[in-house]
């Protein structure tokens, strides 16, 4: 069977919700270490999938929480690089459906400072699958060396990217003049309805599913919050309903998706190259388990993913 670990590549965010202190002119934030790749890493331990996290933690007071909170959940930092620049602050502020709206501190912040030399010596012999996404892929000067070492990765591994697309930092036209090479690289693009409107505006998702695949992306996924996910894989599609939850927050829930999918695709093993022996039948249950994990993590406050033992009797496939 194919090896299971999966490495994510990328950044940490130290998500800040804004709260009344019930004094006059006076908020409080309340931060949690986040970012949408860290986010996918710690889903993706907590699941129980070796996972190895590619990171430019700072030593700052932010830095310092993400190592702990990653490294409790389980992820390996061991190819960590530790960065000079401060880390990355996003300030969230939830509306009545507990919708995040952020505002990005982010400038020459640790996370987009990749160099080659950085992610040369990482040795992907034994991991099945690398994802990234989000600011990682077009904040320069880093977001080229990553598609360098995806382009390396390739070669051996599944590509898994999630472009997460961030307006308020970088304009979505910068995401779509990239998405078609994403693709090329990509054997599994996964994103939401809200990247979908700012990627292709006013386009169906069964045709953008359609042209994505004609880019190279074998397996396309696009979740819809309450409408649940679609999914199809070389053109053939399945819609899988959400699952009912009380919800406090969707912080983190879409990184929590992703890592439900390439979890249950990982025990599978059905990770590694292209995807070869990877069947409809299979997508379906893999997108049942990622939405069973992304309900849960909206049930919580903040990126908060489960753990392995907090999911029903689905979750208990292991890797091999």
């Amino acid at each position: 069977m194919n090896p299971c670990r999966i490495t994510v590549v990328g950044e940490c965010v130290a998500d800040a919700l804004a709260e009344s202190t019930g004094t006059a002119n006076e908020l409080a934030l309340r931060v949690m270490p986040g970012g949408g790749p860290a986010n996918t890493a710690v889903a993706l331990a907590r699941l129980g999938t070796p996972t190895r996290f590619l990171a430019r933690l700072s030593d700052d007071v932010f830095g310092r929480l993400f190592q702990a909170h990653l490294q409790e959940s389980g992820v390996d930092l061991s190819h960590a690089v530790r960065a000079t620049e401060p880390s990355t602050l996003a300030v969230a502020e939830l509306d009545a459906q507990g919708q995040a709206a952020f505002s990005f501190h982010a400038q020459n912040t640790a996370d987009w400072q990749w160099t080659a030399a950085e992610l040369a010596g990482v040795d992907l012999s034994a991991t099945a699958c690398v994802h990234t996404g989000s600011l990682a892929l077009v904040r320069e000067p880093g977001g080229a060396v990553v598609e360098e070492f995806l382009a390396s990765a390739s070669a051996e591994a599944t590509v898994s990217i999630d472009p997460n697309v961030r307006p308020l930092l970088v304009s979505p036209e910068v995401y779509r003049s990239k998405l078609e090479h994403w693709c090329h690289l990509a054997d599994v693009l996964r994103l939401s309805e809200d990247d979908l409107s700012l990627l292709l505006p006013g386009t169906p998702p069964e045709e953008a599913c359609d042209i994505w695949h004609a880019a190279g992306a074998r397996l396309v996924v696009i979740t819809r919050g309450a409408g649940g996910a679609l999914a199809s894989l070389d053109g053939e599609r399945v819609q899988l309903p959400a699952v009912t939850t009380r919800v406090v927050d969707t912080i983190g829930a879409g990184d929590s998706f992703t890592a439900g999918l390439l979890h249950h695709l990982g025990a599978l093993g059905l990770l590694g190259g292209r995807l070869a022996d990877l069947r409809i039948g299979d997508v379906a249950e893999a997108c049942r388990f990622a939405l069973q994990v992304a309900a849960l993590t909206c049930s919580t406050a903040g990126p908060n993913p489960p753990w392995r033992h907090q999911l029903e009797p689905l979750a208990t496939v292991e890797c091999a």
